[in-house]
């Protein structure tokens, strides 16, 4: 049983209460309404974000895929009620608030929503422009990372990203996917990423934690049918790029122990790893560059302050005193909810240019 199975299955109950609660309080603020009215929407509400898993774990179809999507975005509508109302009993403690300016607050949800929504499903491409000094041309790297293929984001979104990416194809060498392709939601079947055939550049992917989730054989094998090269604690050479491809670690897979001789001289030195850690450590062995994913930037407010928080590296690129770059991008997909809200759902071009002596 997966981390994800596992997790979806221990928050069922719980997450089932808190609907019951929120509902609850949201009554309140209109006079109230018998709990019993409130105990079948709830476990209603628990049993969308249970059952479809199962069934999308073998065969993924469009009603599981519709059921997934309405309880992930019923998590970001239940998230920004909460919100909404802990702010209304808190003024309310002080002055009274009338039932229009409550209704205007609550309404203020769908709205957030709907633009939330649209932003996540809208992929931008952004600019960051990085100097070497072993560089023999000027290489434009497209990284991406987080693309989360699954029951919420099936495959229209590896249709958005090809079509993107072929776009892109005239001003860049490669493609450089920062692990989670997949989020472990749905089955992935072989040819679930084709679309990336169509692609004329090399496209790079190391597997990060939830391609793990529903079977990484799975991944790697649409992958390699897809003509996408996967580094799976391997190297490969493209022109002056050494590219090594970390591997996630996590439960009884050991993240490997690398050392010098992963460093060729002469070459800038790429670390694909998904997640933006050990950064320092990998400077000192020689990495001139890492390329990572995992935190989404937060994906939308207010989870963004707490990524901050969490996350030493959040997104965007970084450069220290070693002049050793990281790159982390906020993903194209999403993580459960399909919302976003402050971070792009992007492609990053990374300009790899000489640095100037």
């Amino acid at each position: 049983m997966s981390f994800r199975t596992r997790r979806v299955i221990l928050s069922a109950p719980f997450y089932a209460l808190f609907e019951f609660f929120l509902l609850k309080y949201i009554f309140l603020l209109f006079g109230g309404v018998n709990d019993l009215y409130l105990i079948g929407p709830a476990i209603l509400i628990g049993a969308i974000h249970l059952v479809p898993m199962f069934f999308e774990a073998r065969k993924s179809t469009v009603f599981g895929r519709f059921l997934t999507t309405l309880d992930c975005v019923g998590m970001w509508v239940s998230l920004m009620f909460l919100i909404d109302i802990v702010l209304i009993y808190l003024v309310g403690l002080f002055v009274s608030i009338p039932l229009w300016i409550i209704c205007i607050l609550l309404a203020i949800v769908p709205v957030l929503g709907i633009y939330n929504y649209h932003k996540a499903h809208k992929l931008v491409v952004n600019e960051e422009t990085l100097e070497f000094e072993n560089l023999t041309r000027d290489i434009n790297i497209v990284h991406l990372s987080d693309v989360h293929f699954g029951s919420v984001r099936h495959k229209p979104i590896i249709r958005q990203i090809s079509q993107k990416l072929k776009e892109l194809e005239k001003d860049c060498d490669l493609a450089i996917i920062s692990g989670d392709l997949a989020d472990g939601s749905s089955v992935v079947e072989k040819d679930d990423f084709m679309e990336f055939k169509d692609v004329n550049m090399p496209i790079i992917f190391t597997p990060g934690n939830h391609d793990f989730y529903i079977g990484i054989d799975s991944v790697i094998d649409a992958c390699k049918n897809a003509g996408i090269i996967v580094l799976d604690n391997d190297s490969i050479e493209f022109e002056c790029l050494n590219i090594f491809g970390l591997t996630f670690s996590f439960d009884d897979k050991k993240k490997p122990e690398l050392d010098k001789s992963l460093i060729k001289p002469g070459f800038v030195n790429v670390l694909n790893y998904h997640v933006p850690y050990y950064w320092k450590e990998f400077s000192q062995l020689g990495f001139d560059l890492q390329l990572s994913g995992h935190t989404h930037g937060g994906q939308f407010y207010p989870a963004i302050f707490f990524a901050e928080l969490i996350f030493k590296y959040n997104m965007g690129l970084f450069k220290n005193n070693l002049g050793k770059y990281l790159h982390v991008t906020t993903g194209v997909g999403s993580m459960d909810p399909p919302m976003r809200w402050g971070t792009d759902s992007e492609l990053v071009i990374l300009k790899l240019r000489e640095a100037i002596k």
